[in-house]
């Protein structure tokens, strides 16, 4: 039968049961009386301190007179003075410097098959649980003060922490820049022994802030850390670190993102705000076990920019825009956005549902995670470990009589069906799908079992977003299009006749070197016709969809993409590697 953590085996209770008690000792070896014990005890029924608090707030007994009692009772060492310059440094490499101190546990020693820890209370049994799966073996427990621990944590780290000095330096981050972060203080606050691997998280999510970053990722290898950043949605190596500083980077995210540093075999998700120069950023935290080490990839939220308006998206004003604001004023049906991760999907929804926010409606959204606070909107956060999934939490707002529901994204034919069922009884419904193009998201519906007949009556419109690059203003290039580049964007030459095309150039600083800076959105608008109605009752079929769609006069990504090149806001490259035609039937 396995014994839950904290329980005793019946051994240890039964020897409890013949020791002598911490009073009974107390009087023995430090001059307790017994009327002194009985006043203890008597105000110990009536609050929920520990005897040895209430002896040493009532200065019966020493600090010191108490935990050699209780090293006696428990038949353990105790140590008046911790053998600071014999401990190994490298005890407490994967130790967070917090955690010893907030539980005031420090290992002191290794021997073939053990580790021995000094401890301030051997009855916390939680640390040293945890203490056992950092270090993977058994523990000695030896007890010793408070102040003598605190003085040992702060000289065996400071040691530890001069090695990892030289990881700063290669951070390239000025030690002003990290001035410009904050967070809460039991997030940042640090003394000298610790700054090694806070400056470094620290610097990490300074940087990335200052050069637009949306991810950091850190990724062990066999025998280094790679640290990247995603920039304007591609990926940029920026530095390599030893591998041996893996645990205490990992340790220190997962404290700050308030995960459990002990947990290194299954995934684990946490979140952490903080401020960068005058700029509230949410970091959404994923850290995954893999075959060197746990990765970590924190993603980042600029919270500070707030909401856009959808007329700030980057949507084509005649073909895009009015067609997506005259679906919006729809009293039922499901308007859909689609679009790989990070293609804008959320941002577009939360546009969306702030064109249409006010006081006459009910606007309840259930997200995964709920990233802004929109006022005048009622926001679920999904919570699966506890049982609020998308589908529970869609059922739940059901009865809350909503006007528009925005659901994060529709992932399983439960969401899917029940999302049907609310637009086909007067709920104008939002969300998102992954697909690569509207069109083909008929055919994902399909594939949930959402029935033709109901995606035709159902579906007002898909919009399909991408985000692309764009161009430097400081350091783009004017280009000469080729023949190959015409054939591409499927333009004939007339239609560039005054239009000034641009390519990249070599970079510069308001670009941090790569040629471009920023990104906007690009759009394929589906709107669900009667004529592709007629064809969904047919067929599910993405192309055919398409080609009556693109007949009607539906802007594809590829078509949406050279118009911002033409506009002169990104490269036909960019335009050309970030979309896709699809060969239509003649």
């Amino acid at each position: 039968m396995t014994q839950e953590r904290g329980s005793q085996p019946n051994s240890l209770q039964s020897e409890r049961k013949h020791r002598k008690s911490l009073g009974q000792i107390l009087i023995e070896s430090a001059a307790l009386t017994e009327e002194q014990l009985k006043e203890a005890l008597s105000q110990q029924q009536s609050s929920k301190k520990k005897l040895g608090e209430i002896l040493i707030d009532r200065e019966f007994v020493t600090e010191e007179n108490m935990l050699r009692a209780l090293a006696r009772q428990l038949e353990l060492p105790y140590y008046e003075k911790l053998p600071i310059s014999e401990i190994d440094p490298l005890l407490v490499e994967n130790i967070p410097i917090q955690f010893s101190r907030d539980n005031l546990i420090l290992p002191i020693a290794r021997d073939e098959f053990n580790v021995t820890v000094a401890v301030a209370d051997p009855l916390n049994i939680f640390p040293l649980d945890d203490l056992r799966l950092i270090l993977s073996t058994n523990i000695n427990i030896v007890i010793s003060s408070p102040a003598s621990i605190s003085n040992a944590i702060n000289r065996v780290y400071e040691k530890s922490h001069d090695a990892s000095e030289k990881v700063i330096d290669e951070l390239n981050v000025p030690d002003d820049s990290l001035d410009d972060l904050e967070e809460t203080r039991d997030l940042l606050e640090s003394t000298d022994d610790e700054k090694p691997i806070i400056r470094l998280v620290n610097g990490l999510l300074s940087r990335s802030v200052k050069e637009r970053a949306s991810d950091i990722h850190i990724e062990p290898y066999e025998n280094d850390i790679v640290v990247r950043f995603r920039l304007d949605g591609v990926l940029h190596d920026k530095m390599q670190l030893p591998k041996r500083h893996l645990n205490s980077l990992v340790s220190r995210i997962k404290i700050i993102g308030k995960l459990n540093i002990a947990e290194k075999r299954i995934p684990q998700d946490g979140r952490i705000s903080i401020k960068v120069a005058g700029k509230d950023v949410d970091v959404r935290l994923s850290i995954l076990p893999t075959a060197h080490g746990e990765r970590v990839v924190m993603r980042l939220l600029d919270k500070s920019a707030g909401v856009k308006r959808i007329e700030d998206m980057g949507m084509d004003a005649v073909n895009v825009l009015p067609k997506w604001k005259m679906l919006l004023a729809k009293k039922h049906g499901i308007i859909l956005v689609t679009g790989p991760t990070g293609s804008g999907k959320t941002t577009l929804l939360y546009a969306s549902v702030l064109h249409i926010n006010s006081s006459e409606i009910n606007i309840l959204t259930i997200e995964d995670p709920v990233e802004y606070r929109l006022p005048g909107v009622g926001q679920i956060d999904v919570k699966s470990k506890i049982g609020l999934t998308f589908s529970e939490g869609l059922r739940a707002i059901l009865r809350q009589d909503p006007d528009v529901i925005m659901i994060g994204e529709i992932r399983d034919e439960e969401t899917a069906s029940i999302a049907v069922q609310s637009s086909l009884t007067g709920h104008l419904v939002f969300s998102t799908l992954h697909t690569n193009d509207a069109p083909s998201t008929v055919t994902r519906l399909d594939d949930l079992n959402i029935q033709p007949f109901q995606i035709a009556s159902a579906v007002l419109g898909i919009l399909a977003t991408r985000l692309i690059r764009k161009l430097c203003l400081n350091c783009r290039l004017k280009h000469t299009v080729t023949e190959r580049e015409l054939e591409l964007m499927e333009l004939p030459k007339s239609d560039l006749e005054g239009k000034e095309i641009y390519r990249v150039g070599a970079g510069c600083e308001k670009c941090f070197g790569q040629g471009y800076s920023g990104r906007t959105a690009i759009h394929e608008l589906l709107v669900i016709d009667d004529d592709i109605r007629e064809v969904i009752l047919k067929t599910q079929d993405a192309s055919v969809i398409r080609k009556v769609a693109v007949t009607k006069g539906m802007v594809t990504l590829r078509q949406s993409a050279i118009s911002k090149v033409i506009e002169g806001l990104t490269s036909i490259e960019e335009a050309i590697q970030n979309t896709q035609t699809e060969e239509l039937e003649k």
